[in-house]
């Protein structure tokens, strides 16, 4: 199944600039990975904004647990550092039209 992941992020007072532009370096290199060989399918910086979209393929909610736990910021102690993140499932729009179909009549 595919998700599209929202994740966004801002710097506490109590983190150092420093620190938090070098934990979410730490999550650019997991993040990239995770875009070659696994299962990030598109991954994005929302120009302007703390904010990371993400385009995942899970096989369950379990998974999506796995994978959010296993990234640096949650693994190093900086989930303090994401301010909101949310999983939406996706849906092929062809599958929708075929649906339209039905509920249209």
């Amino acid at each position: 199944m595919l998700v599209l992941l929202t994740a966004d992020l801002f710097k506490p007072e109590s983190v150092s600039a420093k620190d938090f532009y070098e934990v979410w370096r730490k999550e650019s290199v997991a993040a990239s990975a995770a875009a070659k060989n696994g299962p990030i399918k598109g991954i994005w910086k929302v120009a302007g904004e703390y904010q990371v979209i993400a385009v995942v393929e899970v096989e369950s909610g379990e998974q999506i647990d796995e994978i959010v736990h296993s990234l640096p910021i949650w693994s190093e102690g900086y989930a303090h550092i994401v301010k909101s993140i949310s999983f939406k499932p996706l849906s092929p729009y062809s599958e929708w039209a075929e649906q339209l179909k039905t509920l249209a009549n």
